[in-house]
């Protein structure tokens, strides 16, 4: 349902772009002179490199077009299979970057690099023929894709979600952080295919950020068990993870599977304390003999 309700709001979305292409050109042009101002303007150079370079601007391409569908959607039903109590939290934040997304398509148009005239900008997807491309072929003739949506970029910021969520299950691990490799890619090959500007990544990025700590409030006041969980300091996480640290009812934290400490030796099963020993006696540890009261003698009977 949720899938669902966002498609119909993009498609809602992407009817009206047409009506706005003047304010997105403008917009583009606008974003453009910015970067130009600040000298991040690295969309011709990138672009025209990786137009110089067919097999390799296929390659990225294709990665373009299917490795955010693939990938997100994988780590979503990897979450709700393998890790129910990330998956809620994280559903939520991937739901309002895309509501976040579709209020500033239809707020902020913007048109990409490729389409904003004398840009000289190659659309280099088009001219690749990428496998599922969205701007040329059958798909471009029956698609309602929204090209008029550069601003915020939703391929960063899913995959900058996608690599959050991976990091989050494996961040006790070794190299966990390389996950992040995954958005940087991607940040490269919207710019340099002619899909995005710079301001767009950074836009997509800032965008998954606000979305991803609204939706940890969130969850973080409905459920105490999860601020249980993020009070837990290192090494109770790698404990848990280990299996040696069970959690207790109402979120708190139960020692009965760690060793016990020197602090108080364990008492016998009856729970009585042990008796201490008295110091220098050699026969503190000998068992007591019980002691018994003498009996009173009986009178004899008289003959």
């Amino acid at each position: 349902m949720v899938i669902a309700g966002l498609l119909w709001v993009y498609d809602a979305v992407s009817n009206l772009a047409s009506l706005q292409r003047v304010a997105a050109v403008d917009h583009a042009r606008s974003a453009w002179g910015l970067e130009r101002h600040l000298h991040v303007d690295l969309e011709y150079w990138l672009n025209h490199w990786l137009a110089g370079h067919h097999l390799l601007g296929l390659w990225v391409s294709d990665y373009y077009d299917n490795a955010h569908f693939v990938v997100t959607l994988g780590v979503v039903g990897w979450l709700w299979w393998r890790h129910p109590s990330q998956y809620r939290p994280l559903r939520t934040s991937l739901v309002m970057v895309n509501l976040c997304s579709f209020v500033i398509y239809w707020l902020y148009p913007m048109a990409p690099p490729r389409l904003v005239p004398g840009g000289h900008i190659v659309d280099v997807v088009a001219t690749t023929h990428a496998f599922g491309s969205w701007h040329a072929g059958t798909l471009a003739s029956v698609g309602n894709a929204n090209e008029l949506g550069a601003m915020p970029s939703v391929h960063i910021a899913w995959a900058l979600w996608s690599a959050w969520a991976v990091w989050l299950v494996f961040r006790d691990r070794r190299g966990a952080t390389l996950v992040f490799a995954y958005p940087v890619v991607t940040a490269v090959a919207v710019v340099a295919t002619g899909n995005h500007f710079v301001v767009d990544v950074v836009a997509g990025a800032l965008v998954m950020v606000v979305a991803t700590v609204a939706a940890d409030r969130i969850h973080l006041n409905r459920d105490p068990a999860q601020r249980a969980a993020r009070a837990e300091d290192p090494a109770q996480r790698a404990a848990r993870a280990r299996g040696t640290l069970a959690p207790a009812a109402g979120g708190g934290l139960n020692r009965r599977s760690l060793p016990p400490t020197n602090d108080r030796p364990p008492g016998p099963p009856g729970g009585s304390s042990p008796r201490p020993a008295r110091a220098g006696s050699e026969l503190a540890d000998a068992p007591v003999a019980p002691t018994t009261a003498p009996q009173p003698a009986r009178a004899q009977p008289t003959s």
